[in-house]
């Protein structure tokens, strides 16, 4: 299993708004970074991610699940950026704070840090594991 983290500002896509998809899940679109492009590539049905709300809270929120594997991305007119499916798995008791994750020295080389505007980054087990339990889990 691999670990990741995808972006969105609450007020476009909020954490709530995905639990309300239920288990059919929603399509992880607009990404057009060819970097974060490659890491939805990358990922495996049953893979997890970390959800975090970037612009407005800049935190971790929730726990999201790999339901499909990459497709071209219907919102994409160039057709050349795909999505994923995701869906809701659980949100983290204390949601985990930019802040908090720049302070911890375990964290000093987690993608988040080193490349803030990145929207779909890699997560290694090591700090899936400690961002998990700072999130309470």
């Amino acid at each position: 299993m691999a670990y990741w983290l995808v972006k969105s500002e609450p007020s476009v896509w909020s954490w709530d708004q995905q639990v309300g998809r239920g288990a059919k899940g929603e399509p992880w679109t607009g990404v057009r970074n060819h970097t974060a492009k490659q890491n939805l590539e990358k990922m495996k049905k049953g893979d997890l991610a970390f959800y975090y709300h970037s612009n407005e809270g800049k935190e971790i929120v929730g726990i999201v699940e790999i339901i499909r594997e990459a497709y071209l991305d219907p919102t994409d007119k160039s057709a050349k950026f795909v999505c994923v499916d995701i869906k809701a798995d659980k949100p983290l008791k204390t949601p985990v704070t930019l802040a908090a994750i720049k302070a911890d020295n375990k964290l000093a080389e987690m993608d988040l840090v080193k490349y803030s505007r990145l929207s779909v980054q890699s997560v290694t087990a090591e700090q899936w594991k400690h961002v998990c339990k700072l999130g309470g889990l």
